[in-house]
């Protein structure tokens, strides 16, 4: 499984544990019954998945605040597409917190992907438009490689 693969697969997790309002308690054993119901036995992935999940867990408020700074004053996190919000996440935890940086613009091509695929028409612009706006006020520099 390549990288964008891998996170489609933690996008798709993540987002099953948003819609299920899933418990931090419950995590691994979600995430061992997704690994297990998609045949993903390859570790690196499984490390991926999991580091995503959980790390977006710890700093789940850190994180929701610094999507929610970059909300027009129209806009509040409430009234994010379920979709959105998940790829908002995925994407600002790559940019800010992953202890192994991944080159800004490949995580903003990604997320743009996953919007593509997974969100409305306006989905990708408005998702682009966010991470845009986050790397710009977080000056995230992307040199480093993927």
């Amino acid at each position: 499984m390549n990288r964008s693969e891998t996170r489609r697969t933690a996008f798709e997790l993540i987002y099953s544990l948003e819609i299920q309002k899933a418990k931090p308690e419950e995590y691994s054993e979600q995430i061992n019954l997704f690994l297990e119901n998609n045949d993903i036995t390859e570790q690196k992935v499984k490390d991926y998945i999991e580091d995503t999940v959980y790390g977006i867990e710890q700093n789940k408020t850190e994180i929701l605040n610094i999507i929610n700074q970059e909300l027009s004053e129209k806009w509040e996190l409430n009234r994010l597409s379920k979709v959105s919000l998940v790829i908002l996440k995925l994407a600002t935890y790559e940019l800010i917190y992953k202890k192994t940086p991944i080159p800004y613009k490949v995580v903003v091509n990604e997320a743009v992907e996953l919007a593509k695929t997974f969100g409305d028409d306006n989905a990708p612009s408005f998702v682009n438009g966010i991470l845009a706006s986050i790397i710009k006020n977080n000056h995230i520099e992307g040199d480093t490689k993927e």
